[in-house]
């Protein structure tokens, strides 16, 4: 579980590092102005986008292994700016959340989230690894 929290809000944060750097890609809080209603926002919009990388990013990976190699993982650019779309329609149901304003927004925002969330996930790892169940 608490490896689960850790990665929740390594993705929040590098999240809301890609909205301030990328000029397309933003978040809308449920109730603006509020400092704590942005923070929920970003830990919400940091959940739809670990349930739709873990379920559907996994799947198009494995069946799509192939053009993979064959574009030697560029694909994977393509891929996952529109998993990022795809978090920002379904956030854009619940009436608040992640907004991409088109797909090289979306492909450009996913680079940057893939790098920071990479960043802060090496920063955090002992905190949700093996270090963690010693203390």
């Amino acid at each position: 579980m608490q490896r689960f929290l850790v990665r929740l809000v390594v993705n929040a944060v590098a999240l809301w590092i890609t909205t301030l750097i990328v000029a397309g890609v933003h978040v809308v809080p449920f109730e603006p102005g509020e400092t704590l209603e942005l923070v929920l926002t970003f830990l919400l919009v940091a959940l739809i986008f670990g349930i739709v990388n873990s379920v559907i990013g996994n799947t198009i990976r494995v069946l799509a292994f192939p053009i993979y190699i064959l574009t030697l993982g560029l694909i994977a650019l393509v891929v996952n700016g529109l998993l990022l779309l795809l978090v920002g329609w379904i956030s854009s149901l619940l009436g608040f959340g992640l907004v991409v304003d088109g797909f090289w927004w979306g492909v450009w925002g996913a680079v940057v989230l893939g790098f920071f969330s990479w960043v802060f996930g090496v920063v955090a790892r002992p905190l949700s690894g093996r270090e963690a169940n010693k203390r």
